[in-house]
């Protein structure tokens, strides 16, 4: 039997409702593919798609998760950050020429020192997100990266690490949300380096990436998803989803901001019914004997 990861990438508060929208707009066409991709054998989760992943392992139905997403009311805040600051440390750490393990720690001695919203007020979003605080049976995975080190830490359930810190940490956008410590390490965002992590479905058979932003899913450090997957490093076979046009105009310029969530939601579904056919043929591509490849 082939092996499926789900892989779900970061995008903000815009990328959680693009996810979202997107899989139960896969189901509003066809539920069986819908049931295959929330049953993958790993959920490999980012930043925003962390929250997505702890989301769908929750047993909430994606309807429910998805009228969440829409309704008028939400326990998200603004992040009323410095985000030209913000762009001067990604520029700062780009232009050291060490590598990309010496740049993250850049990014991260700046994450450190960045004034934010206290670390409670933080959590208490994070924690009115998660349906449940407990990490699911199955095997979720989640990223985050070590400010000191630079490091991509992969947490799961058997870390020690509570599901909601784990999330927070993974969601901790470098000079917006405060740091996250956990098991001794101070930890930020988990797509600081990659904003899907997509290698960790290395070993899959197939895995289907969920990519809240424009093809080729570019990173902030450079290269893209699009290039990972040209090298072989995800799984044997690959489906990458990116938000189409109307879903990138529907999120619009700040993924961060509350008020992108149920346009995003929204334009998230949609694509997911215009897409589900492609989605079912990839799945049924991949239980075949030579059902290999990457499809864009």
């Amino acid at each position: 039997m082939a092996t499926l990861a789900l892989v779900l990438a970061g995008g903000g508060v815009a990328g959680i409702a693009w996810e979202t929208g997107f899989l139960l707009g896969v189901e509003d066409e066809s539920p069986g593919v819908a049931r295959a991709l929330l049953a993958a054998d790993a959920l490999i989760g980012t930043s925003a798609g962390a929250t997505v992943a702890a989301q769908v392992s929750s047993g909430l139905t994606l309807a429910d998760l998805f009228e969440i997403q829409t309704a008028g009311v939400s326990h998200e805040i603004p992040a009323e950050a410095d985000f030209q600051s913000i762009g001067e440390m990604f520029a700062a750490a780009l232009a050291d020429d060490s590598g990309p393990a010496r740049q993250l720690q850049l990014i991260g001695e700046a994450a450190r020192r960045a004034p934010t919203v206290e670390p409670a007020r933080r959590r208490a979003v994070i924690e009115a997100r998660l349906p449940s605080a407990e990490w699911p049976a199955r095997r979720l995975l989640i990223t985050v990266t070590d400010t000191d080190t630079g490091e991509l830490v992969v947490l799961d359930r058997d870390s020690g690490v509570g599901l909601v810190d784990a999330v927070a940490a993974s969601c901790a956008v470098p000079g917006v949300w405060p740091v996250v410590t956990i098991g001794g390490r101070r930890c930020m965002d988990g797509g600081v380096g990659s904003s899907t992590n997509a290698q960790l479905a290395a070993g899959s058979d197939a895995a289907v990436v969920l990519v809240p932003v424009a093809e080729p899913g570019p990173y902030l450090l450079g290269g893209s998803l699009d290039d990972d997957l040209t090298r072989g490093r995800v799984a044997t076979a690959n489906l990458a989803v990116y938000a189409d046009a109307d879903s990138v105009a529907a999120m619009g310029p700040n993924p961060l901001a509350p008020e992108s969530r149920r346009p995003s939601a929204i334009a998230g579904r949609s694509q997911g019914r215009r897409q589900a056919a492609q989605v079912a043929e990839f799945l049924a591509s991949v239980r075949e004997p030579d059902g290999v490849g990457t499809v864009g």
